[in-house]
This record gives C-alpha cells, sequence and structure tokens, in this order.
C-alpha cells in the first residue's frame, strides 16, 4: 500500500473520525500509558477493551525501554498527568531474531559506518520486561509514586501473562 491509498483511506473515513473526537480529552483518562512493540499485530486499545482518550500508548520496535520512551514517559507525566506504565512486549518478537552487534555489524558493511544508536535487541521478553520494569521505576525524572507494571502477550492467542518484578 502507498502513501496515497492510506491518504484516500483517510479522505474516505475523515468525517466519521471527526464526529468522535469533539470532546475527547488530550489528557488520558485512565491517567496510563502503554508501551509496547511497533508490531501491527498488537492493537492496544482493543487488545484492553480501550476507548480513543484513555491512555497513552508509545511504540518501538520490541517495546523496549529507552531513553526515548523515558523522555516520551516523563512529558506525559508532568505535563499531562499520567501515573500508570504497562509495559507490554510479545513472543516472538523480530527484536529477538538478531543481537546488536549483528546488526550493527550488518549495517556497517552495507553503509560503511556503525549507528550512533543501539537497537536494543533481547533474547527473552520476559527478562526485557523485567528490566525495562526496573528502569522505570528507578529513573529519577518519573514521578517516584509511579506503578509500572510488565506483560507478555503471547500473539498468536492474544493472552498476556503478567511479569513479576524482582524489585518492589
Amino acid at each position: 500500500m502507498s502513501i496515497d491509498d492510506m491518504v484516500r483511506r483517510h479522505d474516505a473515513i475523515g468525517d466519521r473520525l471527526a464526529a468522535m473526537a469533539p470532546g475527547l480529552p488530550a489528557v488520558p483518562v485512565l491517567r496510563s500509558v502503554v508501551v509496547t512493540c511497533m508490531d501491527t499485530r498488537i492493537d492496544v486499545l482493543t487488545l484492553f477493551g480501550l476507548e480513543l482518550g484513555e491512555v497513552h500508548v508509545v511504540r518501538n520496535a520490541g517495546g523496549v525501554v529507552t531513553d526515548d520512551v523515558v523522555r516520551s514517559l516523563t512529558i506525559s507525566q508532568r505535563k499531562l498527568g499520567t501515573r500508570n506504565v504497562v509495559l507490554l512486549q510479545h513472543l516472538g518478537c523480530g527484536m529477538a531474531s538478531f543481537t546488536d552487534d549483528e546488526f550493527t555489524e550488518e549495517l556497517a558493511a552495507e553503509v560503511g559506518m556503525r549507528p550512533q544508536w543501539r537497537t536494543h535487541a533481547f533474547a527473552d521478553p520476559v527478562v526485557d520486561v523485567r528490566r525495562g520494569m526496573a528502569r522505570l521505576r528507578h529513573d529519577p525524572f518519573l514521578l517516584p509514586d509511579t506503578v509500572v507494571r510488565g506483560f507478555v502477550l503471547d500473539a498468536g492467542s492474544f493472552t498476556i501473562t503478567e511479569v513479576e518484578s524482582t524489585q518492589p
């Protein structure tokens, strides 16, 4: 699908979307943020039975806690009143199919230089969610009363399993 096709689809439904928007707050009603993978199978609103306006959704490759995720969460908390964070990664994620070093070397071989950023690839989503929760719970920019919980989604059955933290 081209970008032109996407714009045509938008034009076909734009009026319906505008009819849904009046009264929707920019501030998430549930005061929550979901950090998840950019995988196209994950529809956060449907997965948790949510409506537009209830949560912020932050996506990246793998749903990993990066500096930019912390930046987004800090803004969401301090400017828009959120207090809860759900980390949601999934089984079978492409981020578990390579390592940072492998990808960096592939890019270096192709373009002649290594990227300045890391991929944050991981082998096990449970371990990575646990590490992400620990990072968020200790980040000085997030509010101290932030509730952080982590889950792993089975993208085949759409069941979620909570990841227990190793620390309070």
